[in-house]
């Protein structure tokens, strides 16, 4: 009965969710090319917009004090500095988190609050292509695209309370019924779970812009990236990046959809809209070639974690598409291919355990392989139970890493 229960539940919350996500859930759509904000724009205090506003401070309250926060200063320069050049107008009302979350996403929120996660910088090939992404949200911001998707999303705000509530007094009344304090303990954390589904619903409305807002964001953006002295042609680029990723994913459901830069987009990325942006770029000035590896430098102190936590999405063909993408640029190859056996390792498909064992064997051959290498080696022999090369393995282990507490 407990299991009928969370099944109906579900099924309606994960309606919800799918309907905010979905483009028809935008039906506001800006005019193209709208004059921008003025800078120091702030709403009227009984205004849709001044609602918006109260709750996005909320939000940037807890992004401030999130254990998420990346706090490194360099970090947090680099993307300062690089969101004041695509726009010195709004520079001073703009405050930026860049927060370790392992997935491909930015958001900037009308109240000047923005939002970078690692994943993006993970991924970026250059500052040009982090630029183009930036840019985008920044004309969101500028064209004021989020009180549209606020006053759709106060249409479905009323429904998502009442299911809120349904879910909170079935939880109750099932727990109430349920034979054992731990029946009733795993009734009420689903019904959390639930209700956390259909927060993210609601939050995801805040970000879930128009078609027509995403053809702005990306034209203009790219406009503004390119006027910063940027590569126009990085815009495309990223997004081809992104599809191959997702084409490499082990589940099939991820790879046959079309792909989204995170959750908060309800603009799949096309063809079409790659050509669009291949096209928009031939109409801006050439610029010089982006430096990759002036990029990779400011990020490798950063890549370990970063690595570490993409592992952690369980989508090991991903990962390993995102590795081979950073292998392309001949640096850091040490790192890379233990994190290429890692994700090997952890995956564990047939073959994969002799796949791990060649990266590891290759990031071996790497002064900037990790000390973890050769304990994973050791790990793997053992398990093939070739002990000479074990201890081999386990003994370079321990002279590179002493202090190490799994001695």
């Amino acid at each position: 009965m407990q299991g009928c229960w969370l099944q109906r539940v579900s099924s309606v919350a994960i309606a919800a969710l799918a309907l905010s996500l979905s483009p028809a859930g935008s039906a506001l759509a800006a005019t193209p090319h709208d004059p921008e904000r003025v800078p120091g724009h702030r709403p009227v205090t009984s205004s849709d917009e001044a609602g918006l506003w109260a709750s996005m401070d909320r939000a940037e309250r807890a992004a401030k004090t999130s254990a998420e926060r990346e706090n490194d200063p360099r970090l947090n320069q680099l993307v300062r500095d690089l969101t004041c050049k695509l726009t010195a107008e709004y520079c001073s009302e703009l405050r930026v988190y860049v927060l370790r979350r392992p997935f491909f996403n930015a958001t900037a929120a009308p109240n000047g609050y923005i939002e970078v996660w690692t994943g993006l910088l993970l991924r970026a090939d250059t500052e040009d292509q982090l630029a183009f992404v930036l840019g985008h949200e920044i004309t969101h911001y500028a064209q004021n695209h989020s009180i549209e998707s606020w006053q759709a999303m106060k249409n479905r705000n009323n429904g998502a309370l009442i299911l809120s509530m349904a879910v909170a007094v079935a939880g109750a009344a099932s727990a109430a019924g349920a034979s054992t304090v731990q029946a009733a303990s795993d009734t009420m954390r689903a019904a959390q779970a639930i209700n956390d589904i259909i927060y993210l619903s609601t939050i995801a409305a805040y970000f879930g812009f128009s078609r027509k807002n995403e053809t702005e964001a990306d034209e203009l953006g790219l406009f503004r990236a390119a006027k910063a002295g940027y590569d126009p042609k990085a815009a495309a680029a990223i997004w081809r990046n992104l599809v191959a990723e997702t084409q490499a994913s082990d589940f099939k459901k991820v790879r046959e959809s079309q792909t989204k830069p995170s959750i908060f987009d309800s603009h799949p990325i096309t063809t079409d809209r790659i050509q669009t942006l291949d096209a928009l770029a031939e109409t801006q000035a050439k610029s010089a070639t982006s430096d990759p590896k002036a990029y990779r430098a400011k990020v490798r102190p950063f890549l370990d974690g970063w690595l570490r936590d993409d592992l952690r999405r369980r989508d090991y063909g991903q990962t390993l598409a995102v590795i081979e993408h950073l292998s392309l640029l001949q640096e850091d190859l040490g790192l890379l291919n233990f994190y290429r056996g890692e994700a090997f390792r952890q995956r564990r498909r047939e073959g994969d355990r002799a796949k791990a064992l060649i990266a590891y064997q290759t990031a071996s051959t790497f002064a900037d392989a990790p000390a973890a290498t050769w304990r994973a080696m050791g790990d793997l022999h053992v398990q093939a139970s070739d002990t000479k090369n074990a201890i081999m393995a386990y003994q370079t282990y321990l002279q590179r890493a002493p202090e190490a507490q799994d001695h």
